[in-house]
Order: C-alpha cells, then structure tokens, then sequence
C-alpha cells in the first residue's frame, strides 16, 4: 500500500492542532461550549488554510459523545474514530465542482430529511460551493431558510465573491487568512521532528516561504524534498530541488536596476535562468525584494522579516530609487509573473520588465558635457570598441542634434548596401551606446533583414519589440548612429518576421535577406537566385 502524504498524515484531529486560524477555533469552541451551534456556516479563504478540516473537525465535535464540551472532540469515542477512519455515514462531503446542477441540490434536499443514523447530527460538507450554477444556490437556498434541526451546513469556498449575497446572509462567515511564516516554520520543524528527518532551519524557512502562507503547499514541498528520509537536506538542496535562487543573485540584479544598468541587469537574469532557477520563481523572489525594498523606504525596515544585514541592504537600495521608479519596477515584475506562460524564452518577460522599467532613465549631463558639440563622424568600422564611452546625452538631445529622414515610398531601389549595415552591426551598436546605453540591449532581439529605398527593415520575432524599437527617441539614436558611421540617413522600420517564413517570403519577393550574407550581397550585384 502506498505510503501516506504528510499533509493527509498530519493533518489536524483537534481545534489545538490547526495553524494559524485561532480566531476561528475559538469562536467555535465557544459555541460548542454554550450550545449555541449554527445551522450553516460559510469558511471562506486561500487555498490550504485549513478550511475543510475545521469542517470535519466541527462536524467531529458536534457528534462527540465526551461529557465535558470543552474536550470535544475528544478523539477517543467511538463517532470520534469513525469520522478519523472515514467510515461515519452522517458526515456528507459533497464537492460542488463536480455537482454543479439543481438535480444533485434536489437530491441532497430529499435525503436531508432522514434523521442521522449514528450521531447527534448529519453535518453536510460543501467543498467550492462558488462552482454551484445559478440554479443550484437557488435550490439550496430553501434548505438553508428552514434546515432540519439535526442538519448542519458547513461550505467552503476560495471565491467568496462569486457566492450570491442571498447564500452569506443565511450562514455564519468565516474568514481563514493565510498562516505566517513563522507558524508555518514552527509547523514544518514539528513535523520534520516527528518523521526524524534532518533538515536545515533556514531550508525549512525557504520552504515555508514557497508556501505563500498555505500550510498544505508548505507541508506538500516538504515530502517533495525529503526524498530519502535518511539524506540530510541542506539549504542548497532546498534551493536546487524548488528551483528558486539565491538572495545574492535577486540583490544584485535589484542592484544593477538601482544603477540603470541594462546590460548588467539582463546578464544577471539569464545567470539565475541558466544556473536552473525557475523564472516564476525568480520574478516571484524579486518582487518580493522589492516589496521589502517599499516597507524601508515608505515606512521602515523592521517590518521585514529578515536578519539585520539584509534589512540594512533594503535601506540602502530605498534611499537610491526614487518612490516612482520602485512603484513601477514591483507592478512591471509582478505583471511579468503573473503573464508568464513559459515557452521558448523562458526568461524573456524577466528581460523586458528590467527594460520597461529602465527604458526612459535619463543620465544628467555635466555641464562641459553640455557645451560640447556633437561628435564628428568617424569612419565605418565594423570592430566593437575595447571600452564603450560612457554616454554623455540622452534620447532628447540625440533627437535635438539628428533630423530624421522621412520614409521613401514603397518600390524604390535600396539607398545604402543592406551586407554593409549587417556586416557593421556591431559597431553601429557600439556607436547607440555612446547615444543611448540603454539602446544596445533592446536591438539584440532584431536582425538586420534589408533595405527598401531609404527604409532599414529590422525583423524581430516578437511584436512586443516593434513599438519599442520604432519608439522615435530610439529610433533617433540607431539612425543617428548609423549616419555617423555610414554618412548615409535611413529610416528605421520594424517588422515580425518568423525565421521560416521570412525565407519563403523572400523566394516569392526577391527581398534581400540579409540572415544570409551570401544571398543577400549576390542579389545587390543583380544576381538571380536559382530556386
């Protein structure tokens, strides 16, 4: 027979067994002691919290044949056991999310009237009763009005708004909240006792921290980690087998964000992705670094659950970004998290966050910087600099110095060679730093694919990046760039160009792809293509 999950294992048999929902416990013991029980009660709250087994627990209490009140349940009397093993025929759990229809209500309701066969009461457990339709709450609307005196309702829901207002207004309403860190930790740390398993304190922290407040998440990570109960686990085990990553790595990347650093931030992040890190995860850790980031700066560190030091580097970070800037990074992350679907890019939504939140970052000029002229064109190189210059305007003085040239119309032979633009992609990037530092990085997702008249087409694979790229302040720069380098003034345009396709559409076009140098510069010198 297959071994027991630990949650099912130990999960609550007692009101003093249940984490962290104290206000609730009380309340019904309480009402236990002075007889005043309900005939319908509404548990609502996130997932794991203990909802459903304080139903079975008050459906344990009310059938417990102790003579003391204040024991029940007692675990030791023959209903006590029988609702322990399963097996006590007047505790009903129904699941509304495979019993969505009036004809499981209607059937319910006629049964209801039998008198319990081995209890004092028939306690009817509805697990996600907002999965009822319409309908259903109607029927079961009645039943809650005028219940039989020895029936007791107990349902549960996650979504206690999709629940009609008709359905609380019957029921007594609960509210679970989610189970604090420190309770959690205490709970797994127990456990892990229990089973004698040897298990690190700051690993169990982590995993309570995965856990989002859940005690049955918590308790499932843990039995998914202790894979051998005689294998001592370690926090670098923790971290691998969750695929979270290290706190270092979320500072720094947080860092390299506080210090506009593009580049910096992107390496950092696909560090953390190939280093086994889950991107979920990873954003998740930075917004919640972020977070702590906010509760220094807008009201003060020692709401952070944390050791001293690290409360110490959140107040650092919160002295250096600006209340605007953080505000936008935490709701930029947190969109990335909450949109991430996976796919071929995993980390793809991490990179664009960092580059959304960053993409407008202005560095303020000295002022002999702002007396200086433009730079003089220097000739085409198609060699990256040893050393970039550090940029000394930004996108609106670039835009002030540079006069965009306007689109030519479609047909119009090529202005400039497309092979000489591709072949000196580097050193136009090199020269946008000098503009821009922040241009370089968001241009690594598009690829040169030709010239049409004086129109540069750039191919990207996500249209994410066309507005961004086709943004006139950046488009500024790369076209500023490219005049300095090629004496040649082209209009930047981007299209979302799938790599097979582009092959197909250039075989039925004759548009010069420029993925394939050889094609591309046999075209220019009016070759024909054999297909």
């Amino acid at each position: 027979m297959p071994e027991q999950a630990l949650y099912l294992k130990w999960r609550p048999l007692s009101f003093d067994d249940v984490v962290g929902q104290e206000h609730i416990t009380r309340t019904l013991r309480n009402s236990l002691v002075r007889g005043r029980v309900r005939h319908a009660y509404l548990f609502s709250g996130p997932r794991g919290t203990g909802k459903t087994t304080t139903a079975r627990l008050l459906a344990k209490a009310v059938n417990c044949t102790h003579s003391d009140a204040a024991k029940r349940p007692c675990n030791a009397c023959a209903n006590c056991g029988s609702i322990n093993e399963a097996r006590f025929l007047d505790l009903i759990e129904i699941d509304a999310a495979s019993h969505t229809g009036v004809d499981d209500v209607r059937e319910l309701r006629d049964k209801i009237a039998f008198a319990p066969g081995e209890g004092s009461y028939k306690v009817y457990i509805i697990d996600e009763v907002h999965r009822f339709s319409g309908n259903a709450f109607d029927a079961l609307l009645k039943t809650l009005e005028e219940p039989p005196e020895h029936a007791i309702f107990v349902l549960a829901t996650t979504e206690i708004d999709k629940v009609p207002a008709t359905i609380k207004s019957r029921c007594l309403q609960f509210e679970f909240r989610r189970v604090s860190l420190l309770e959690l930790a205490q709970r797994l740390a127990f456990i892990a006792e229990q089973e004698a398993l040897s298990i690190e304190p700051a690993a169990l922290e982590l995993i309570a921290r995965q856990g989002t407040g859940s005690v049955r998440d918590s308790i499932s990570l843990l039995d998914q980690i202790v894979a051998d109960p005689e294998e001592a686990v370690t926090l670098e085990m923790t971290r691998a087998l969750l695929g979270t990553a290290h706190s270092l790595q979320v500072g720094e990347v947080v860092e390299a964000l506080a210090a506009e650093d593009i580049p910096r931030g992107i390496h950092l992040i696909n560090e953390a992705i190939d280093g086994g890190s889950d991107p979920r995860q990873f954003g998740q850790q930075i917004v919640t670094y972020l977070r702590n980031v906010m509760l220094a700066q807008t009201a003060s560190a020692d709401l952070v659950e944390a050791a001293q030091e690290e409360k110490i580097a959140y107040q650092e970070i919160a002295d250096r970004l600006s209340r605007a800037r953080l505000l936008k990074a935490i709701r930029a992350f947190n969109a990335a998290v909450n949109n991430y679907t996976g796919g071929w890019q995993p980390q793809l939504s991490l990179e664009l966050a960092l580059i959304d939140i960053l993409q407008e970052a202005e560095v303020a000029a000295s002022p002999a910087a702002q007396q200086q002229p433009a730079p003089a064109s220097r000739p085409p190189s198609s060699t990256r600099p040893s050393a970039p210059v550090v940029q000394s305007r930004s996108d609106e003085s670039a835009a002030e110095d540079y006069e965009r040239a306007s689109a030519s119309a479609p047909g119009e032979p090529p202005a400039y060679s497309a092979t000489k633009i591709h072949q000196g992609w580097m050193a136009i990037l090199s020269r946008a730093y000098e503009y821009n530092k922040n241009i370089p990085p968001l241009l690594e997702n598009a690829h040169v694919r030709a010239i049409e008249g004086n129109r540069l087409i750039l191919g990207v694979e996500n249209p994410v990046f066309v507005k961004m790229i086709e943004d006139p302040k950046r488009a500024r720069v790369l076209e500023q760039a490219i005049h300095d380098l090629h004496q040649v003034k082209l209009r930047i345009e981007v299209r979302v160009v799938d790599s097979a396709i582009a092959l197909d559409e250039a075989a039925q076009t004759g548009e010069a792809v420029i993925d394939d140098p050889l094609i591309a510069a046999g075209k220019e010198l009016g070759g024909v293509v054999d297909e």
